[in-house]
């Protein structure tokens, strides 16, 4: 009762395997802002930095180095540190409820899904099965 947003996006996760799926696509979107961010933020060719020598401008800049370094700083470790102190109030935000819908959408695209067959090859070679908590699909639910 006192956090229905947060009930409504942990039961939806909690089910089967839907965490997996969220993970799944909410990876492919750290990974599409982080490639955007370091597009977005990188030098002009031949750019100069308070006469830097160019090693240290090949370094941090035309690496991107320094964007990662920024966008993990002030983009993700911030909201990581608030969503480990109050979760559940951290959960309880629309925003987030549709993050994780749109999560699931990319998953549900198949534009991730080669990550399951390396996760299979992964299982055999580790002599584990993969473990789920839903029963086999039929080849029409696929």
């Amino acid at each position: 009762e006192s956090h229905p947003v947060s009930y409504k996006a942990t039961a939806n996760t909690n089910a089967g395997d839907n965490l997996d799926r969220y993970l799944m696509g909410r990876q492919f979107m750290v990974i599409f802002i982080v490639f955007l961010i370091n597009r977005s933020g990188a030098p002009v060719p031949g750019a100069e930095l308070w006469g830097l020598p160019k090693w240290i401008i090949d370094v941090f800049l035309v690496t991107g180095f320094a964007m990662i370094l920024f966008t993990c700083m002030v983009g993700q470790l911030q909201t990581q540190i608030n969503a480990s102190l109050c979760m559940l109030d951290y959960l309880n935000d629309y925003m987030n409820l549709f993050t994780m819908y749109f999560a699931r959408g990319i998953e549900t695209t198949g534009l991730m899904h080669v990550s399951y067959l390396i996760q299979m090859i992964v299982g055999l070679l580790a002599g584990k099965p993969i473990q789920s908590k839903e029963p086999p699909r039929s080849a029409a639910a696929n």
